[in-house]
């Protein structure tokens, strides 16, 4: 005869593994999920192309082994009207690009930034981005972004004026000989540094007067504007680079 204690233990054991189990999860779920914040815009004669990496898979859980990006490019026949938006079959590799080894792109925090510098006036381009994870399983694809190329805006004149606590940045740029200017973009990197992808404002400056402030003692910065237009098909150009300009915090008084 089975003692009460062991029957009680039985008992026990066996309603522990009747808890309640968490939803199925089919194999294709378990993948990257799509880039987000996906955007693409002219920035002197190249197309910029900025996404935020995904950090879920498809089932909503935490993403642990994502390895990198491919993105896929495509020459739109009319730079006026798009080609089928959703066709994919007519898209070609650009890049394919590994979080470990990012050599042609730039990564800031979550985003990623890259340039598409073959590129030619008066025409319209469409990229999408699918992610990969290291075992080589491919991720959720993007839904393609399109872009149009004209003659990039005149770029800005810059000079930089030192202080003992900040730098202050004076440009002006010739009108642009289409759509509107919104504004400048600001560039700045150490000295021994590249130049970043991505402007120190997040949104164009009105201004044409810039101080930058909080930088440390004995190091020599670089810095560079691109002015800001509003094409008259909707788009946003960013105009080529103006020269570039030094400067480092000066000695008190």
């Amino acid at each position: 005869m089975i003692s009460r204690f062991l029957l009680i233990s039985i008992l026990l054991v066996s309603a522990s593994g009747c808890g309640k189990k968490g939803p199925l999860l089919y194999p294709d779920m378990l993948v990257p999920a799509p880039v987000s914040a996906l955007t693409v815009s002219q920035s002197g004669a190249s197309v910029k192309i900025a996404f935020d990496l995904p950090g879920k898979d498809l089932a909503g859980r935490p993403l642990r082994d994502l390895a990198g990006v491919t993105v896929f490019k495509r020459v739109e026949s009319s730079p006026q009207q798009p080609d089928c938006p959703a066709c994919t079959d007519d898209f070609r590799l650009f890049r394919k690009i590994h979080l470990d080894l990012p050599e042609t792109a730039r990564i800031y925090g979550n985003k990623m930034v890259l340039l598409d510098g073959d590129t030619r006036s008066n025409t319209a381009y469409s990229y999408y981005v699918v992610p990969f994870a290291r075992d080589a399983t491919v991720g959720a694809s993007s839904a393609p972004v399109r872009v149009r190329v004209t003659l990039p805006p005149l770029p800005p004149v810059l000079q930089v004026l030192p202080a003992p606590t900040e730098i202050k940045l004076e440009f002006v740029a010739p009108a642009p000989e289409e759509g509107r200017l919104v504004g400048y973009n600001v560039y700045r990197s150490a000295r021994s540094e590249p130049m970043p992808y991505l402007p120190l404002n997040g949104a164009p400056l009105a201004d044409t007067v810039y101080v930058d402030s909080g930088l440390e003692r004995k190091v020599t910065y670089r810095y560079a504007v691109r002015a800001v237009v509003r094409m008259p098909w909707g788009g946003i150009a960013e105009s080529g680079a103006s020269n570039e300009a030094e400067g480092a915090l000066t000695e008190d008084q």
